[in-house]
């Protein structure tokens, strides 16, 4: 009989992380190496087991899953990540992909995809689920927001005026409407309004 693949779980949540750890010790082929709570944690975690495959929460307290994922894999290029997360925004999934991620799952989904996805991952494959592929085509395709449009963005979000944006960024009014009418033609929207609503679906605003 083959070596058990040996994971790690980096999940915040902890009735989660319990439910994963039973979940994958019940599998004969899997063996659950260690589970921690957070980003640094997941970090150090890894330099001491060494894991085959580890899954990994995007949102984590102290080091967020990209960063864990881009951390890690500075100082062991081969680590093999798989998201697992219930954030499914195309910035997200395309942000966990380029950190390094070779799999992205959608908390929820069934245990026998979670299984498999498993065992492609520690094969070397890829593994992106249909409707995460449609997502991540929508942002391949879309339009890239400039760093300042982003700015601009971010703040609409968190409801600053047309004037306050101006003064937060030191442009003028009638630069604060050009970057507006940019990012609203960007992402196919008529307002505002629906501009912040966009901008957090699609995870290019982290919003708290």
């Amino acid at each position: 009989m083959s070596e058990p693949i040996r994971l790690l779980l980096v999940e915040d949540h902890m009735m989660v992380r319990q439910g994963l750890v039973a979940l994958l010790s019940s599998s004969d082929d899997m063996e659950v190496v260690g589970s921690v709570g957070d980003g640094l944690e997941g970090v150090e975690a890894f330099r001491k087991h060494r894991p085959d495959v580890t899954l990994v929460d995007l949102q984590l307290p102290k080091l967020s899953g990209v960063e864990t994922i881009k951390r890690v894999r500075a100082e062991f290029p081969e680590a093999r990540f798989i998201v697992l997360t219930t954030f499914d925004g195309e910035e997200d999934i395309y942000r966990a992909l380029q950190a390094g991620a070779r799999a992205y799952l959608l908390k929820g989904m069934p245990l026998d995809e979670l299984l498999t996805t498993i065992h492609a991952v520690h094969k070397g494959k890829l593994h992106i689920p249909a409707p995460v592929a449609e997502k991540l085509a929508q942002r391949v395709s879309g339009q890239e927001l400039t760093a300042r449009e982003l700015s601009v963005l971010e703040r609409i979000v968190a409801g600053r005026s047309n004037k306050d944006i101006s003064a937060d960024l030191f442009i003028s009014e009638a630069t604060v409407k050009t970057h507006i009418n940019n990012l609203l033609g960007k992402l196919g929207v008529a307002d505002r309004t629906h501009a912040a609503t966009v901008a957090i679906q699609r995870g290019l605003v982290s919003h708290r």
